[in-house]
């Protein structure tokens, strides 16, 4: 957690941008933590039955962002377009899109289907950050815990793939590491925590 969290924040603070989706949002605390989000709005996408829990986790917290924006969306009947728009996110001006810890969760139709949406509300040199699962011996024992636990891994790119698959949507990668290298980075003792987890990966892409 600790590698994949450093790096998103990077990633968002270097883009720099006033809006900033986190897809799949969860307990994310962001938008109550980074200062860097002072001057931002942040669209928080989840479904109804998770927000209404944070909203209650969240009511003491004092946030960071400059104004945060709870947009529930269950996949099985509403449009996330649609969604967005209605909560006032501004197609265009450049975004910042973090999605994490969601797409191994997805069939690759409907990873595309999201993706459909975020290239068209995504301006020029917006900025996409997604954790994604490569394959790997590793990954596939993971995923027969996961299954047991009734959270299938239901994808795995290797990284050629995901270059190939976000520039189908208009999105040219920017860097692309395994979670072990982004440790590297960040210090001789989370290198050695993190040296199994290759399997898992994060890149960054810009919109042409």
């Amino acid at each position: 957690m600790v590698a994949r969290t450093v790096s998103i924040d990077v990633a968002i603070r270097e883009a720099g941008f006033s809006q900033v989706v986190i897809l799949g949002a969860g307990l994310d605390g962001r938008a109550w933590r980074m200062p860097a989000l002072a001057d931002a709005t942040v669209f928080e996408v989840d479904h109804p039955d998770s927000q209404r829990e944070k909203r209650v986790r969240a009511a003491s917290l004092k946030q960071a962002a400059h104004d945060v924006r709870f947009v529930p969306v269950d996949f099985t009947r509403d449009r996330l377009e649609d969604a967005l728009a209605s909560a006032g996110h501004d197609s265009a001006r450049p975004t910042t899109w973090v999605w994490e810890g969601v797409v191994m969760y997805l069939e690759r139709a409907d990873i595309e289907v999201t993706l459909r949406v975020v290239e068209a509300r995504s301006a020029p040199r917006s900025r996409l950050v997604v954790l994604y699962h490569s394959p790997s011996i590793i990954r596939k024992m993971a995923g027969v815990y996961l299954r047991r636990i009734g959270e299938p891994v239901r994808s795995a790119f290797t990284g050629n793939e995901m270059r190939a698959l976000l520039a189908g949507f208009g999105f040219a990668v920017v860097e692309d590491d395994d979670l072990a290298t982004i440790a590297t980075r960040i210090s001789a003792e989370l290198a050695g925590a993190e040296r199994f987890v290759k399997a898992l990966r994060i890149v960054t892409a810009e919109s042409r």
